[in-house]
């Protein structure tokens, strides 16, 4: 049985990873660790949930204590870029516990808080930096630090990247970091601009895949309701209700959709937090706390901020609204059925919603089963599409608009 220590991994690393209860590598972290302790630049395609985190954290903490190089002031060794706050602050999480008996100083910058407090923990220089690509930027731009010291880089979840509008940023992060330096990149999925991205930014780079590009779990049993759009609030109260249902991700298209869901569940006694980047980098966490420990077992999220978080007991995922990409409804469901549990994803589908659905099972190459009662007794198509018309009509657009999901990180 292969051990982390039989992989290369120093004693002190090994006694974190045990305390964490890390007891034998998985697929990606067995194949990965060697590769970056070789110095090789790595691309891994794998989903949130695979153990990624450890898998690059881990050989890179183990090179950095090794080298026992200073930063210099403002200085940075090691650079982790991610898409969202809330993965940003569970890489920083995790790296903190394996790094516990390690003289290893590390900081985290992100967007929705304030940005003095980072300034002063980057001064005397960090080993290593997490950051969001648009709070980093606003720290280049004031000088407040430096990336000229950077020895590896890693890009997590570069296709969420590239869907909120970050690739740019990146290479413009990339080209004030060393040209000799190792880089990670990690992607559930390869569209064709991270696939560019790939090729400007890694060398030569070993290729590690422990399963098939956006294929969700075989463990999660899933269901579609047919149901008008006005119904599905009534609908999603019923289920919830329901005592299995004992810890939920709800999943809306738009913040205000996430905000009006969660507002009504609570009117129905229901303990829920919404969770979307319209809100402060506090409250989002406070909510994702309320979740972990169960205070609020119910999470109405989007994409955009639920992506990467890993939480674990989630019994089910419901899709309030069907996501336009189906990669999307891949990342959803794999919120559920993690470390070898199983999970049950449900999705509402209304008359506008019918072409999304038939792309999702295009992707999954199977028919998803219907559930409830006959869609001919629950759904009115000529319903939806008048309420569809109402939804899509277009509307004015405010300066600035084009810019807001990329602010939201």
């Amino acid at each position: 049985m292969t051990s982390f220590s039989s992989l290369g991994v120093a004693e002190p690393l090994c006694r974190a990873l045990a305390a964490e209860n890390y007891t034998q590598p998985t697929p990606i972290q067995e194949k990965a660790i060697p590769a970056i302790l070789a110095g090789n630049d790595l691309l891994g395609i794998a989903q949130t949930g695979t153990g990624k985190t450890a898998a690059f954290a881990v050989p890179l903490l183990q090179k950095l204590a090794a080298s026992n190089v200073q930063p210099g002031q403002r200085g940075v060794r090691a650079l982790i870029l991610a898409p969202t706050r809330e993965l940003a602050v569970q890489i920083a999480q995790s790296i903190k516990s394996y790094s516990r008996h390690l003289k290893l100083r590390q900081a985290t910058v992100l967007g929705g808080v304030k940005i003095n407090p980072q300034i002063a923990a980057l001064r005397p220089g960090v080993d290593i930096l997490i950051a969001t690509p648009g709070r980093l930027l606003d720290l280049l731009k004031q000088n407040q630090v430096h990336l000229n010291a950077v020895t590896t880089l890693v890009v997590d979840e570069a296709d969420r990247m590239l869907d909120m509008g970050f690739i740019r940023d990146i290479r413009r992060i990339v080209s004030l970091t060393p040209k000799a330096r190792q880089t990670m990149l990690f992607s559930a999925t390869m569209p064709a601009e991270v696939a560019v991205l790939i090729g400007d930014i890694l060398k030569n780079p070993e290729r590690v895949e422990v399963a098939p590009q956006a294929t969700p779990a075989e463990l999660i049993e899933q269901y579609v309701h047919f149901v008008n759009t006005t119904a599905k609030r009534d609908l999603l109260v019923k289920l919830l209700r329901d005592p299995a249902f004992a810890r939920v991700m709800v999943f809306s298209r738009t913040k205000h959709g996430a905000d009006r869901i969660a507002g009504q569940l609570v009117k129905a006694n229901l303990n829920a937090e919404a969770l979307h980047g319209g809100k402060s980098q506090s409250a989002r966490q406070r909510a994702l706390d309320s979740f972990r420990t169960g205070k609020a077992p119910i999470l109405v999220a989007t994409d955009i901020a639920a992506r990467g978080i890993d939480v674990s007991g989630v019994t089910h995922v419901i899709n309030f609204d069907l996501p336009n990409v189906p990669e999307d409804y891949v990342h959803r469901i794999g919120r559920t059925a993690r470390a070898g549990a199983t999970g049950i994803a449900i999705s509402f589908c209304d008359g506008g919603e019918r072409n999304q659905l038939r792309d999702i099972e295009r992707k999954m190459r199977f028919k998803i089963n219907v559930v409830g009662e006959t869609p001919q007794e629950t759904y009115n198509p000529a319903a939806d599409t008048r309420q569809d018309e109402r939804r899509f009509a277009p509307k004015k657009r405010r300066f600035g608009q084009s810019n807001q999901r990329r602010r939201a990180a």
